[in-house]
């Protein structure tokens, strides 16, 4: 079981090992052209572990800023895991001493497949989102350290590789469209987010927006789930086992 279910995450997670190596590869080499060495790659990578972060944290970094102000707006960045988490209570249930890895190991990507995956019979719900979380940091940690050691010896121009974060995000909206025919979620997250850049501007409309959103889908759950049929199957399914 365990190999079928390592198997069946790594299939998964394949989407993830492009984007993050790509993603990885660019912050390795933006870091390296700070004037950090690969090191520095590899360590932010396994004790950050956020995409988002550790490419604000390389102009934080670069510009002096102190660690209380780095602290601050990590946390900015990063807010929207707390709603991650909440969502992810019943699924990471029963996960024994595996859970504070898989909690620090949550990404917006991971968080996506954990939400979005089938699992068929025979397959270890719990030790597959493990698996998830383990995988993905490697393919993050692998990128990272490429991309620094490639721009140890190869010169790179690293302009415009800090938007790679912003094009993932809109790769996955867009799979994430394709792949359901109830947009209401897609269509409000999207509303919302642009209402709150309006009104609280760019440093500021992450946390309102995330929190919004949340009252948005706790709101309109009962129509999510009639349009989820998977998701219902799921529970009926955990029901019935007890």
């Amino acid at each position: 079981m365990g190999k079928r279910t390592l198997k069946k995450a790594f299939k998964d997670s394949l989407p993830i090992l492009a984007g993050y190596l790509a993603l990885g590869i660019g912050f390795g080499v933006l870091l390296h052209s700070k004037g950090y060495s690969f090191l520095w790659a590899l360590l932010m990578s396994c004790t950050i572990y956020a995409g988002a972060g550790q490419y604000a944290a390389v102009d934080l970094l670069s510009s002096g800023a102190s660690l209380i102000t780095t602290a601050v707006m990590t946390l900015i960045i990063n807010a929207r895991h707390f709603f991650y988490g909440f969502s992810l209570l019943d699924k990471y249930k029963g996960t024994g001493k595996a859970k504070p890895y898989m909690i620090f190991a949550l990404t917006d990507e991971t968080y996506s497949l954990v939400c979005t995956a089938k699992i068929p019979e025979g397959i270890d719900e719990k030790k597959y989102y493990l698996f998830l979380s383990i995988l993905d940091q490697l393919y993050w940690i692998s990128g990272c350290t490429i991309g620094a050691l490639l721009g140890t010896f190869i010169p790179f121009d690293s302009t415009g590789i800090d938007f790679a974060m912003t094009a993932l995000f809109v790769v996955i909206f867009v799979e994430q469209w394709l792949d359901t025919k109830e947009h209401l979620p897609a269509i409000l997250g999207a509303a919302t987010t642009l209402v709150c850049l309006f009104i609280f501007g760019a440093q500021y409309f992450i946390i309102p927006s995330m929190a919004f959103i949340a009252v948005e889908l706790v709101i309109f759950r009962k129509r999510f789930e009639k349009s989820n049929p998977d998701s219902n199957e799921e529970k009926a399914e955990v029901s019935e086992n007890g």
